[in-house]
C-alpha cells in the first residue's frame, strides 16, 4: 500500500545563525599616523521563523527536509564597516500548526492565520567593533566583542485542522458516507472498520450561497485516549472544531451508552473539549420505522440536540444542516472567536512522548553535529604597528634638539 501524502506530524532540527564578531582595526593612512580605532560591528545571525501559508495543507514538504539552518552573521571590518546580517530561514507551514520542544515537550507557538509569523529561534547579535571602546585614556583599544552564539532546538510540528464541524464516532458509523453526501469530498468508503486512515475535509453548501467546513477523522474506539486504535493520533484534529457532531448508528443496542463512551474519550484526551457545542446524529435510520424511532427518542440524552438521518436514503440531511447552521451561528459558538481567542495547549507528557514519536515514525535519533570554530585561533588584528618612540613623542616641541 502506497504511503499517504497526508503528513500531520514531523520532527525537525532547527538552528539559528550566530552573530559576527566585531573588528579590531586601527586606521592607517598616509599622513595620518594616529588614526585611531575604526573597527566595525559584526552582523546579526539569521532567525528561524515559522510562517502560516494557506496554500499548504500538510507537512509533507518538511518530512524530507528536516535540518533547517539560518545563515551566520558576517564579521565587521575596517572603516567602521558593518558585517552582513545573516539571512533568515522561513519555514512555511499550513494554518493550524502547533510547535513543541521535542526534548522537554513544552508548547512553543501556534500558527493559525495565513501570513502569521513567529520567530522560533533568534539569531545571535553581532559583536561591537573596537571603535565603540575608545575613551580619552584608551585611544587605541585592541579588542572587540565576539558575536552571540546561535540557538538550536529539536522541534515537533503538529497539524490540527481548522474546521467548523468535526465528526466523532466509532468505526463504520457512517461518517465518511455523510461527508461524501453533503460535500464534494470523496473519502474512501467500505464495509469494514478503520476505512478512513487520515482526516478528510469537505465544504458543505447551505442556503443563499453560505457554507461551512466539515472534518472527518478516523473512527475512535473505547480507550482511544490511551493510545488504542487510531484515535489518539487524530483526536487533535477536532480540538479546533467549533462544533462536534457525534454519530451513532441506529441499529446500536444502546445509543446513549455509545454516546457516553465517545464523550468520555474526548474528555479524557482534552477536558476543554467538553465546552464545545455538541449535536447527536443517529445514522442509518433507513433501517428503522417510525414506531421504533418514537421508542428510541425518550432514551436519547436530553442535554444534546439530536436528529435521525440516513445518508443512503437522503433523509434528515436538510434538517441536520439546519441544526448545525443554527448551532454554529450562536454568539458563544463562532469559529472566528475560537481562532482569535487564546487556545490553551497542554505540554506533552514526556513519559508518552517517545512512544508517540515511535508511532509516528519519528523515533530516529537524528541531529546535526556542528563543529564550533575557535575564533581566537584565526583572529588577526587588522592594524599596523607604528615604529615611534612614545617618550620622545611626548617631549615638548621647544625642548627638542
Amino acid at each position: 500500500m502506497a504511503e499517504s501524502n497526508f503528513v500531520d506530524y514531523v520532527k525537525i532540527y532547527c538552528r539559528s545563525g550566530k552573530g559576527g564578531r566585531g573588528s579590531v582595526h586601527l586606521r592607517r593612512e598616509k599622513y595620518i599616523p594616529n588614526g585611531g580605532p575604526d573597527g566595525g560591528d559584526g552582523g546579526r545571525g539569521g532567525h528561524v521563523i515559522l510562517r502560516g501559508n494557506r496554500n499548504y495543507w500538510t507537512l509533507l514538504h518538511l518530512k524530507y527536509d528536516r535540518h533547517v539552518f539560518a545563515e551566520h552573521g558576517g564579521n565587521g571590518s575596517k572603516n567602521k564597516s558593518f558585517g552582513k546580517d545573516g539571512a533568515d530561514k522561513v519555514i512555511e507551514v499550513p494554518c493550524g500548526t502547533v510547535a513543541y520542544n521535542a526534548e522537554t515537550g513544552e508548547y512553543v507557538c501556534d500558527i493559525t492565520e495565513d501570513g502569521q509569523e513567529v520567530v522560533l529561534l533568534k539569531g545571535g547579535r553581532g559583536g561591537l567593533g573596537n571603535w565603540h571602546f575608545r575613551t580619552a585614556t584608551r585611544q587605541a583599544p585592541r579588542f572587540a566583542q565576539p558575536g552571540e552564539p546561535m540557538q538550536e532546538m529539536m522541534v515537533i510540528l503538529e497539524l490540527k485542522l481548522l474546521a467548523d464541524v468535526g465528526l466523532v464516532g466509532f468505526p463504520n458509523a457512517g461518517k465518511s458516507t455523510l461527508l461524501s453526501t453533503l460535500s464534494a469530498a470523496r473519502p474512501k468508503i467500505a464495509n469494514y472498520p478503520f476505512t478512513t486512515l487520515e482526516p478528510n475535509l469537505g465544504i458543505v453548501s447551505y442556503r443563499d450561497g453560505k457554507s461551512f467546513v466539515m472534518a472527518d477523522i478516523p473512527g475512535i474506539i473505547e480507550g482511544a485516549s490511551e493510545g488504542k486504535g487510531l484515535g489518539l493520533r487524530f483526536l487533535r484534529h477536532i480540538e479546533r472544531n467549533s462544533l462536534l457532531l457525534f454519530m451513532v448508528p441506529g441499529d446500536t443496542d444502546d445509543i446513549r451508552r455509545e454516546y457516553e463512551i465517545l464523550l468520555n474519550e474526548v474528555a479524557t484526551f482534552n477536558p476543554e473539549m467538553l465546552d464545545k457545542q455538541r449535536v447527536l446524529a443517529i445514522t442509518k435510520c433507513d433501517m428503522l420505522d417510525d414506531e421504533l424511532i418514537e421508542l428510541l427518542t425518550p432514551t436519547l440524552p436530553a442535554d444534546v440536540p439530536h436528529v435521525f438521518i440516513s445518508s443512503v436514503a437522503q433523509t434528515g440531511l436538510q434538517e441536520l444542516k439546519d441544526l448545525l447552521w443554527t448551532e454554529l451561528n450562536k454568539e458563544s459558538n463562532r469559529l472566528e472567536d475560537v481562532r482569535h481567542e487564546a487556545i490553551v495547549h497542554r505540554a506533552k507528557d514526556l513519559s508518552k512522548l517517545q512512544q508517540e514519536l515511535k508511532d509516528m515514525g519519528e523515533d530516529e535519533d537524528f541531529s546535526y553535529e556542528y563543529e564550533e570554530v575557535d575564533d581566537e585561533d584565526d583572529f588577526e588584528y587588522e592594524y599596523e604597528e607604528e615604529d615611534w618612540d612614545e617618550t620622545e613623542d611626548e617631549t615638548p616641541q621647544n625642548n627638542r634638539p
